[in-house]
Formats: structure tokens, sequence, C-alpha cells
């Protein structure tokens, strides 16, 4: 089967995903600066899992146009990716309403880490489909992002429980890691 039905799931599921987590951000009862102030921790949370959710969207994107078809393995990793980034308006809202409390940063931290376990998976069916020689497989190289990435997510949980504060700022460095689009892909399906 070819990429692009599943290219278009994907991309109609993110939005979806998009549209839950900001229909979570309520209007303030009031009309001046203060009134901000309460929302602000559902605020930054809402922008750090945009910006996840930005940077799955981006990387998809790259990975399955470098996909020249799909099997029914590719079809339920993807899938098991969406599941793991659909439950990110949950964890989002759950963390910003508890002003970044020990249990709910760490359960963030834990769909962020299962969402690139799921990533990983999904990225080896693609390449084992194209093959271990080929231009994709190539281009992953080691992949130190990626080896890293889960590291940091693990990290972070253990430390949700002891100084959240810094849980979250590992969750925001993994973000600021891949914020510039992996370019290794990106090449590959120019050529």
């Amino acid at each position: 089967m070819e990429t692009n039905r599943l290219e278009a799931f994907s991309d109609g599921v993110l939005a979806i995903i998009i549209t839950i987590m900001v229909l979570e951000l309520k209007v303030p009862h009031g009309s001046d600066w203060g009134a901000l102030t309460p929302l602000l921790p559902v605020f930054l949370s809402y922008v750090l899992s945009f910006v996840y959710l930005g940077i799955y969207w981006n990387n998809h994107h790259h990975l399955i146009k470098a996909c020249p078809r799909v099997n029914g393995g590719i079809m339920w990793a993807n899938l098991h990716l969406l599941f793991w980034l659909s439950l990110l308006p949950f964890v989002t809202g759950w963390m910003g309403e508890n002003h970044f409390e020990a249990l709910p940063t760490a359960l963030y931290g834990a769909v962020l880490l299962l969402a690139a376990v799921a990533y990983y998976v999904l990225q080896q069916l693609i390449v084992a489909e194209e093959g271990s020689d080929s231009k994709l497989a190539v281009s992953l190289g080691r992949d130190w992002k990626g080896k890293l990435s889960p590291l940091l997510y693990g990290a972070g949980i253990g430390l949700a429980f002891l100084k959240p504060g810094i849980a979250g700022g590992i969750y925001v460095l993994v973000a600021l890691m891949w914020l510039i689009p992996d370019k290794r892909i990106e090449r590959v399906v120019e050529h």
C-alpha cells in the first residue's frame, strides 16, 4: 500500500489532538493581567505539548515520505505512536492544572517516553521494509538524539518525584534538542 492514506490519517489525528489540547485552555473570569496568572501553568504545559506534537508531525512527515510503501506492521506501529500521542492532552491538562506536581509530571514524562519508543519501533519497521542498506537506514546513522531522548525522559520521570521543576526542565531540553527538524531524513526524501 502507498503511504498517502497513512500520512493523511496521521495528520488528521494530530490535528484533533491539538484541537483537544487547546479546548482545555479555559477563559479566565477576570479582565486584568492577574486573571491570567493562575492559568500560566496550564498555558506552559500546553506550549510544551504543542511543540512536541509539532516535532512529531514534522519528523513523521519526513519518515513516511522516505517510505515507498507501508505494510500491516508499519500501520500498527503508526497507530501505536498515535495512541501515545493521543494521551498528551490528558497528561498536559493534568500536569498544568496541578502546577507541575510530582505524579502528573512523572506521568507526562512516561507518555513522552512511550511515544518515543513507539516512534523508534515505527522507524525500525520502515527501515526493515526498506532494507538495512537503504538510504533511510544510512541517513539515520547513530541517531544520538533518538537514543539520548528516552534516557532523559527516564531521568525526568524519576526526578519528578524529587524535583518536578527539574523534570520539567529535562522535558523542555529534549524538545529543544528536536526543535530543529532532523535534516538526515529530509535529505533522503529530496534525492
